[in-house]
């Protein structure tokens, strides 16, 4: 904003905090948060666990959704070995970061049910 419209003396807006915005992104690209509430929600979850709790999101997308929460440090893969004549056994678990999110999910699930459910 240029200082055209200001008043002597007023001071200009405070610029977004960049690890905000960075934030923002993260957790705001699609599926992601519905993502981090599932596994607040179910603790250590395999790939078809989330899957299915959203099922809208395709497999390539939350491969994709895990792999940069996983390199964001926001959640951890766990390879467990598998039992005998079974496959090799994948969860995913929020790391401490990840937990770190439950506060700011659960307040922004209740402004959406108090704001955007009088939207409909």
């Amino acid at each position: 904003m240029s200082t055209e419209g200001r008043r002597p003396g007023e001071d200009a807006p405070s610029s977004c905090c960049p690890l905000y915005h960075e934030a923002v992104e993260l957790i705001g690209r699609r599926w992601t948060g519905a993502i981090v509430e599932v596994l607040i929600a179910g603790g250590s979850l395999r790939f078809g666990q989330i899957a299915d709790a959203v099922p809208e999101l395709s497999d390539r997308l939350l491969s994709e959704r895990m792999k940069e929460l996983e390199a964001r440090g926001v959640v951890q893969r766990t390879v467990n070995p598998p039992p005998p004549a079974h496959p090799v056994r994948v969860e995913y678990a929020l790391t401490e970061m990840g937990r770190g999110l439950e506060p700011a999910v659960r307040e922004l699930e209740r402004w959406a049910r108090r704001w955007l459910a009088r939207a409909k």
